[in-house]
C-alpha cells in the first residue's frame, strides 16, 4: 500500500511542482508524506526534497509573502504575486496529473490485456430472476451498449444502480434465441452500498460458481454415514438438478427436514450412483434450524476466458473513455451520498485500498494497472472537491477572486482552513470506520 500511495501522491505533487517551476514560482520544499522527515536533500537551487513518516499525502511549499518577508530580488518568484490564472494552473496541475496517470494506467492495461470473464450468467436471483434472466444466458448489450466482459456488465449495472434506473438487457439464451428484457433497478432500496446493490440485482457469472464436487467429508456427518467420498460430483437431490455448489446448498435447504431422506444422485469414477442421506439438524448463528450433509467443496479457482486487449493506438481513445466514465460515475456517487440515495458505506479508506492493492497485484499486471488508474482518478477527483485545505478549496477561492476582483480575505481563508480540516478528519474517520466494519463482517 505504501508503494501505491507513494507513487500516486508523488505524481500528484509533481504536477504542482512542475507547473509552479514552469510558471516562475520558487519551490521551497517538495514533500512526500507528513510529519517527521525520514530523508531530506537540499538541491543546488535551494529546493528541499523530503520523504516524511506519514504516507497519507504530501505538499509543495512555495515562496509565499503571507508566510514572511520576501527579498526584493525574489518577489517576481513569489506565489501570491502571480496572476490568478497562474495560481489556478498550479492548483489544478496536481489533480490534472492524476487524471493523466489514470489515462496512462488504463492505456497500459489495455495494451497488456486485462483477463476477464465472458458475460455468461451462472445464476440469476432477486431482480435478475424477476426480469426473466436465466442461467446460461449470455449478456450482449445493456441499454444498447455492447458488453464484452463481466467487468463491463458490473460497471454499467453499478452506475444504473446509483441512478435507480431500469436497464434494458439483451441476451442470447443457451438455446441461441435473442431476448430483450427489462432489469428493474428502480426497485432497489435506497441507501445500499455497492456490494449490497449488486447482490440485490442477483447476477452471478458462470465462471465463479463453485462446482458441486465434494472435497472433504466431515467426521460423523450424514454424508459419511451414507458412504459419500471426496471427489464425488453431486448431480441431483430428489431429482432436482444440481449444477453447482449454490444449487446444492439451496436444494438441501429446500428439501431437508425432520425424518426426511434425500436421494442424492452423484457421479463417481464415471459411474452414476444414488445414496440415501438423512441430513443432520444444526443451529445457525441466528438460532434457526439448518440441515447439513457435512460436506465441504473441493478447492476451486475460476479460470478467465476472455481478455480485454487493444493495440496501442486504439487503446488511447479507449483509456480516455474509461477515465471519463469512471469520473462521471464517481461524481454521481458523491452526489448520491450527499442526497442519501447511496450509502456512505461506499467510502473506503487506506485499509480497504491496501486489500484491493494486494488482490489486484495477485491477479496480474493488467488488474494492478486497472487498480492504480482507479485510485489515481479517485485521488484527483477528491482533491477537486470544494473543501478548504484541498486543491478544490483553493480553486474555489481563486474563482471567487476572479468574480469579485480581489483576493478572499485572510480571515476567511483561515476560517476555511479550520473547516476544511474538520471535514477532512470526519471523512477519514468515516472511511476508517467503514474499513474496520468490512473487516469485522
Amino acid at each position: 500500500m505504501a508503494v501505491t500511495f507513494g507513487l500516486l501522491i508523488t505524481f500528484h505533487e509533481f504536477g504542482h511542482f512542475w507547473v509552479a517551476r514552469k510558471m516562475g514560482v520558487k519551490v521551497l520544499r517538495f514533500s512526500i508524506g507528513f510529519g517527521r522527515p525520514l530523508w531530506k536533500h537540499v538541491a543546488a537551487d535551494g529546493t528541499e526534497y523530503v520523504l516524511a513518516a506519514i504516507p497519507l499525502g504530501g505538499y509543495v511549499k512555495m515562496l509565499d509573502a503571507r508566510e514572511g518577508e520576501v527579498d526584493a530580488q525574489e518577489r517576481d518568484r513569489e506565489f501570491t504575486g502571480k496572476s490568478v490564472w497562474v495560481r489556478i494552473a498550479i492548483v489544478v496541475a496536481g489533480p490534472g496529473f492524476n487524471f493523466l496517470f489514470a489515462i496512462f494506467a488504463f492505456w497500459a492495461m489495455l495494451v497488456v490485456g486485462k483477463p476477464d470473464y465472458l458475460p455468461i450468467v451462472g445464476q440469476a436471483t432477486e431482480l435478475a430472476a424477476q426480469a426473466g434472466i436465466r442461467s446460461g444466458d449470455r449478456i450482449l448489450r445493456l441499454d444498447q451498449q455492447p458488453v464484452q466482459s463481466w467487468s463491463g456488465v458490473a460497471l454499467v449495472l453499478s452506475q444504473a444502480a446509483q441512478e435507480r434506473s431500469s436497464v434494458n438487457v439483451e441476451v442470447r439464451t443457451s438455446s441461441g434465441r435473442l431476448e430483450n428484457l427489462n432489469l428493474p433497478l428502480n426497485q432497489l432500496p435506497k441507501g445500499l452500498d455497492q456490494s449490497a446493490a449488486l447482490q440485490h440485482i442477483g447476477l452471478f457469472p458462470q465462471q465463479l460458481l463453485i462446482p458441486a464436487i465434494v472435497g472433504k467429508i466431515e467426521a460423523n456427518s450424514a454424508a459419511a454415514a451414507a458412504g459419500m467420498r471426496p471427489g464425488d460430483k453431486i448431480l441431483a437431490i430428489n431429482q432436482r438438478p444440481v449444477r453447482n455448489w449454490n444449487d446444492l446448498v439451496a436444494a438441501v435447504h429446500a428439501l431437508a427436514g425432520p425424518n426426511r431422506t434425500l436421494q442424492v444422485q452423484l457421479e463417481r469414477g464415471g459411474r452414476v450412483l444414488t445414496l440415501a442421506i438423512h441430513p443432520q439438524a444444526s443451529k445457525s448463528a441466528a438460532g434457526k434450524t439448518i440441515w447439513l450433509l457435512g460436506v465441504v467443496a473441493a478447492p476451486y479457482r475460476a479460470q478467465y476466458d476472455a481478455v480485454d486487449r487493444k493495440n496501442p493506438f486504439a487503446a488511447i481513445p479507449a483509456s480516455i473513455g474509461e477515465v471519463w466514465n469512471f469520473s462521471v460515475q464517481t461524481v454521481q456517487m458523491i452526489g448520491h451520498m450527499i442526497d442519501g440515495q447511496t450509502s456512505l458505506k461506499n467510502l473506503s479508506g487506506p485499509i480497504a485500498i491496501a486489500q484491493y492493492a494486494n488482490t489486484s497485484a495477485n491477479l496480474g499486471v493488467a488488474w494492478f494497472l486497472y487498480f492504480l488508474g482507479i485510485v489515481s482518478l479517485s485521488l484527483g477527483i477528491m482533491n477537486l472537491l470544494p473543501i478548504p485545505i484541498l486543491d478544490g478549496g483553493h480553486l474555489l477561492y481563486y474563482l471567487i477572486e476572479l468574480v469579485k476582483g480581489s483576493p478572499v480575505s485572510e480571515r476567511v481563508m483561515i476560517a476555511g482552513q479550520y473547516l476544511g480540516i474538520l471535514l477532512l478528519v470526519a471523512l477519514m474517520g468515516l472511511a476508517f470506520y467503514n474499513d474496520l466494519l468490512r473487516l469485522a463482517t
